[in-house]
């Protein structure tokens, strides 16, 4: 495994209890040492990520089960986002539960913390964005291809990347927060649908709108709705998450 190397952020004394200067600015290498280190984790945890795929797998094939008579394009289009937001939930609840007592410690002499959650997010990102895609897989499996038939796949397929990122944006920093309230997976739930339904309302709009088979002028408006809930979200993790960090 590749040596991960960090640069000196000074240390526990000095720089526990106060937050970094504000407008640091963005080490890219720090960013890439974070995320070698969030895979080298995830590497170790493979039981994880099968039960991820395993959670999938069975939504979907209890949802075959359950409308062997088939669907209409707006129930398919419906059941494939529920599925995915929940899996996106189960995915990302552990983002920030790793850090306890002492490792948080360390970290937070070794990085800056807007690295931590840039990292973080981007890491949530690639992650999500797999994962929408293997979903959709499975999905069509079970479920057929039929709404496709007249459909618009490259903004189907758009829209179902911009979901689950926006996804991951949106629960990254919700996880962030709920793991330093002290109640992780409880309070995640109780805050993240609330915040996640108007970016999961825009992408069923933009979903179905590809799946009719519009124009690109007519879903451009939705599309730019859930870019800018994207960098809003970003942007109040970048800003908000020193200060969730120190406490």
């Amino acid at each position: 495994m590749a040596e991960l190397r960090w640069p000196c952020r000074g240390n526990a004394s000095t720089d526990r209890g106060r937050v970094r200067p504000t407008f640091a600015p963005v080490d890219f290498r720090e960013i890439a040492s974070l995320l070698r280190l969030e895979l080298a984790l995830d590497l170790r945890q493979r039981a994880a990520w099968g039960g991820m795929l395993l959670y999938v797998v069975s939504a979907v094939y209890v949802s075959f089960l359950a409308v062997k008579g088939g669907l209409g394009t707006a129930t398919w289009n419906a059941l494939y986002w529920i599925i995915l937001l929940f899996a996106a939930f189960n995915a990302l609840a552990r983002s920030f539960q790793r850090e306890e007592g002492g490792r948080q410690l360390y970290l937070y002499t070794l990085a800056h913390p807007r690295n931590v959650v840039l990292a973080r997010a981007l890491y949530n990102t690639v992650v999500m964005a797999v994962l929408s895609l293997l979903s959709l897989v499975c999905y069509l499996l079970f479920m057929g291809p039929e709404p496709l038939g007249g459909a618009d796949v490259p903004q189907f397929l758009l829209a179902v990347v911009l979901g689950g990122t926006g996804m991951a944006a949106v629960l990254t920093l919700i996880a962030a927060i709920a793991a330093r309230a002290g109640n992780g997976l409880g309070l995640m739930a109780i805050l993240g649908f609330p915040i996640v339904l108007p970016m999961l309302l825009a992408v069923m709009r933009a979903s179905k709108l590809a799946l009719d088979g519009v124009a690109w002028s007519v879903n451009a408006t939705y599309f730019g709705a859930l870019l800018l809930l994207h960098l809003i979200t970003i942007t109040l993790a970048w800003l908000l998450f020193p200060y969730l960090w120190r406490d």
